[in-house]
């Protein structure tokens, strides 16, 4: 059927909502790199003109760390919205509005230094990052929402091509040739605003969510017409059948907060998975490969000269790893992704600290040093920096799903803070040996992916809760989950609502109990007297 194929309006939206969001995560990652000396400089000549007084280089260390790692407070305030944003504003209409910050954060970056004041940079990069941690959650939800379940992994997957692109298309404005001069650096970091005003012209063209539309607001109408815009030839009776069907299930249960996410035993190893595979990705080390390829080229024996132009070759190979993933996941699945990528990466950390350690016996050792930190960002990019923002989506029903990418977006920036300010310090106090961490959680990212998360290749949503039942302690037998309530929640359905429910229940709880062999010869009966499941 066509709706199972990709179409035309399904990668134009893709494409047009990480544009304006997921790029200018990667870009906002990997920009502060380049004029890194030139943003001390900046901060330490402001200092003596307001203050006279000059700051020693591990305050302006410490100033400087603080200017990479603001973005992911401002993620992390942003990922504590996504809740609230998307039930209320929709999820095309979130990311529509979301525009508005990376307007400010620009104008505030560009102009810092013609005000001469540090601070402007800093709320700007906060800013931003607010937007990012917004974008960075829903856009990878409407992705998921709008797309057939053969071609989520697909779709899940052209955010983090985004990502990529946009570190490095950062790296490639950051050489010395472009804007990676001394006056070119304010510009340099405003200009995000161009991908976002594109979005901005485009985007609201395009349609809401059909599950928001149905399930949220309960507008048939306007479900029927989305889903008509993404599949133009495409019966779409089955799927507003199989939403509707998600509506009646979900009609009593209003949108589960953070707190009753983490209370819900039902969804308990689901929630661990998204912690383990968020604070994972962050820890694994491309952070500080991201925010300090210059420093760790240098480190590594490189020339200055070379460094700029070594640095754009990695973002290169991101972009490549990046569709080499998102072109194989349907083909694969998620689980190989993640398992190959986080096993290479760890063997990379270790040859990074061999090669550190031996480059001033072997001169060769330099660069065995440089193809580990090509080597870690490509693991990344093929599988982990997007399956798991992916799979979160695909391990949570609707009215888990907004509470899910909440605690997943918040662990993640937390991480990502956690490593863009702690790296330079840890590198310092422990050198080389710092890579040997990242190799210990990336191994342990693995196994648990080998022992714990089930494959999601095209699978429904209540397949995959299915999956997880016996994790959480749930016996077949038991009421499955899309049917499983609160006493809270029982006491908000209607009266209809129950006899309907409890009619069900004891309808499905019939047929569990009984073997496959009594099963048909029940359905046997049933055609020769029509009152078998009567009672």
């Amino acid at each position: 059927h066509s709706e199972k194929h990709l179409t035309k309006p399904l990668l134009a939206v893709a494409f047009l909502a990480s544009f304006g969001s997921s790029m200018l995560y990667g870009y906002n990652l990997a920009v502060v790199n380049s004029p890194a000396q030139y943003i001390k400089d900046f901060y330490n000549e402001t200092m003596i003109e307001t203050y006279d007084w000059s700051p020693d280089e591990k305050l302006l260390t410490v100033l400087y760390s603080l200017t990479v790692s603001i973005f992911a407070i401002g993620g992390m305030t942003g990922a504590l919205l996504v809740g609230k944003l998307v039930t209320k504003y929709g999820r095309k209409g979130t990311l529509v509005r979301a525009t508005v910050l990376v307007f400010i954060g620009g104008v505030l970056m560009g102009s810092s230094r013609a005000c001469r004041m540090p601070a402007m940079v800093i709320v700007g990069r906060f800013i931003t990052g607010v937007h990012s941690g917004i974008s960075l959650s829903v856009v990878p939800m409407y992705l998921g929402e709008i797309a057939p379940k053969n071609l989520r992994g697909f779709l899940g997957l052209v955010p983090s091509i985004h990502i990529c692109l946009g570190v490095f298309i950062a790296q490639v404005l950051g050489l010395h040739e472009l804007l990676g001069k001394e006056e070119h650096w304010p510009l340099l970091l405003s200009l995000v605003v161009f991908p976002t005003m594109v979005q901005l012209m485009l985007l609201p063209w395009f349609p809401e969510s059909p599950r928001y539309l149905l399930i949220d607001k309960g507008d048939v109408h306007a479900t029927i017409a989305a889903l008509k815009w993404y599949r133009p030839k495409g019966n779409i009776q089955a799927e507003v059948e199989e939403m509707q069907e998600e509506q009646r299930s979900l009609s009593s249960i209003q949108t589960i907060s953070v707190r009753g996410l983490l209370m819900d035993r039902c969804v308990r190893w689901q929630v661990i998975t998204i912690a383990v595979v968020n604070v994972g990705m962050q820890l694994s080390g491309i952070d500080a490969i991201w925010f300090y390829t210059n420093d760790i080229f240098k480190n590594a024996g490189i020339p200055e000269p070379y460094i700029q132009y070594t640095t754009v070759g990695t973002g290169a190979i991101e972009v490549i790893s990046g569709m080499l993933g998102c072109f194989t996941i349907e083909r694969l699945g998620r689980r190989p992704l993640m398992i190959g990528g986080f096993l290479f990466m760890a063997l990379c950390c270790v040859g990074i600290t061999l090669s550190v350690l031996f480059q001033a016996q072997l001169s060769f050792m330099r660069y065995i040093s440089v193809g580990c930190v090509v080597g870690i960002i490509a693991g990344f990019c093929i599988g982990p920096a997007g399956v798991p923002f992916l799979i979160t989506a695909e391990l949570f029903k609707q009215s888990h799903r907004p509470a899910a990418y909440t605690v997943a977006g918040c662990l993640n920036w937390l991480s990502n803070f956690t490593i863009g300010f702690v790296f330079p310090f840890l590198e310092i106090a422990t050198g080389p040996y710092c890579y040997l961490i990242f190799c210990v959680i990336c191994l342990g990212v693995a196994i648990y992916t080998i022992f714990v998360i089930p494959e999601t290749k095209n699978k429904t949503f209540m397949e995959i809760s299915q999956m997880f039942a016996s994790k959480n302690n749930i016996l077949k037998e038991d009421v499955p989950s899309w049917f499983i309530m609160t006493e809270v929640t029982v006491a908000k359905v209607k009266s209809d609502e129950i006899c309907r429910f409890m009619w069900k229940l004891q309808r499905l709880m019939h047929m569990h109990n009984r073997t496959q062999k009594e099963k048909q010869a029940c359905l046997g009966r049933q055609t020769e007297n029509n009152f078998c499941f009567h009672s």
